[in-house]
């Protein structure tokens, strides 16, 4: 009888046992792992925060829980421009953590890192802002959400010929990014007639541009063209043009998007007036949908949204929409066939994935640094709808 009594206990744990190895299987095969890789120190930890912030508002919005399958998030930080980290994480992410989705990359040199190991693993690999355009060859597996350095600045170079500019002085982080962004504006300048009468390319992590400010303004240029990462570098540059006498409203200044985000527009004072830029998203955009969206954030962060805010936000809405496609399956091959062709209307406005070339299609901006009801602010002056990676649309 005693034999039989603990013949039974054992049956019964070992049946308890299997079941809970069951129940955590099944439990597993419920939930969808993204792995989030950012800058969340050092220089653009300012930047990995507010695309995380996005990525945190969309699921607030829409909940953890996608077609049948809960989303875990697992972050990591690569610290800033540290290309073997983020392939060190991606491979450790993969390997370790067994994620089905690679997600985030502020920076280009971190994005080509990781792109090995999405192609290598087939697994689908969401790029929320490194634009230069060579980032979606890299991985049969990565889509865009953000933009691309020609993208924005092609636009900003014809803009500049048509109002007027003739001759220019370029400088730009000397990385991919800042020589997509230079090759971008200096080649569309020049096919429209104008002439670029001197540039220089800078370190990328720089952080005393004063040298480089004092050679263009010996160029005596009509205007200046202006590359930087973003981060701190955005008030730092400003600066060294104030303290070079160079006026934007004289000298025309003209950048990405990252020269006069809220935070470096904040640093600057009214030294940032007149600056000219081009651009996918500012949280001054009037749409109803953007002002929806700058009302959540707020409320969610205490702060405005910027354009790594609506790149992750935008990541994930794709990452929803392509699993949701997939019928919650996270294969790399369908999901990636589930995100060409997207189209949704974001808070920056209409935009879709390109189904040839995995990048965003979208409206870019052209602003001017004014003065609204006594604050600083981008206004938009010239808009460019239905805008695809000039570079790859050349090469078809």
């Amino acid at each position: 009888m005693r034999n039989a009594i603990v013949g039974l206990a054992v049956l019964t744990a070992a049946v308890g046992a299997i079941s809970s190895a069951l129940v955590s299987a099944a439990s597993a095969q419920q939930t969808i792992k993204v792995g989030l890789i950012l800058p969340y120190s050092g220089q653009f930890a300012d930047p990995g925060a507010q695309a995380d912030n996005g990525v945190k508002l969309y699921m607030q919005q829409h909940g953890d829980t996608i077609a049948g399958k809960k989303i875990e998030v697992i972050r990591k930080d690569t610290g800033g421009i540290a290309p073997d980290v983020a392939k060190r994480l991606a491979q450790e992410l993969v390997v370790r953590d067994k994620v089905d989705i690679l997600a985030g990359f502020s920076l280009t040199p971190n994005a080509l890192a990781a792109a090995d190991v999405s192609a290598q693993a087939k697994k689908l690999m969401v790029v929320m802002n490194a634009a230069a355009s060579i980032v979606t060859t890299k991985s049969p597996y990565i889509a865009r959400v953000s933009f691309t350095l020609p993208q924005l600045n092609e636009p900003l170079g014809i803009w500049a010929y048509k109002n007027g500019v003739r001759k220019v002085y370029s400088m730009v982080a000397d990385f991919a990014a800042g020589h997509d962004a230079e090759a971008a504006f200096q080649g569309a300048f020049k096919a429209a007639g104008g002439e670029i009468v001197g540039s220089v390319r800078y370190p990328v992590n720089n952080p005393d541009f004063s040298a480089f400010v004092q050679r263009a303004k010996d160029m005596n240029p009509e205007a200046i063209f202006v590359f930087v990462p973003g981060g701190s570098q955005s008030p730092a540059i400003a600066k060294a043009l104030a303290d070079r006498g160079i006026d934007p409203r004289k000298t025309k200044v003209m950048a990405q998007a990252e020269l006069t985000d809220e935070q470096a527009l904040k640093s600057m004072g009214d030294t940032a007036l007149g600056i000219i830029t081009s651009a996918h998203y500012d949280y001054n955009h009037g749409s109803a949908k953007n002002k929806e969206f700058v009302a959540a954030y707020n409320a969610a962060f205490k702060r405005n949204p910027d354009f790594f805010s609506v790149g992750g936000y935008d990541g994930m809405h794709l990452i929803y929409e392509a699993l949701k496609k997939n019928g919650g399956k996270a294969d790399g091959e369908g999901l990636i066939a589930a995100a060409k062709g997207m189209k949704w209307e974001s808070p920056r406005g209409p935009m879709s994935i390109d189904p040839q070339t995995r990048d965003v299609i979208q409206t870019v901006y052209i602003r001017r640094v004014e003065k609204v009801n006594g604050q600083l602010r981008n206004v938009e002056i010239e808009k460019f709808e239905n805008v695809k990676d000039p570079v790859k649309a050349r090469m078809k």
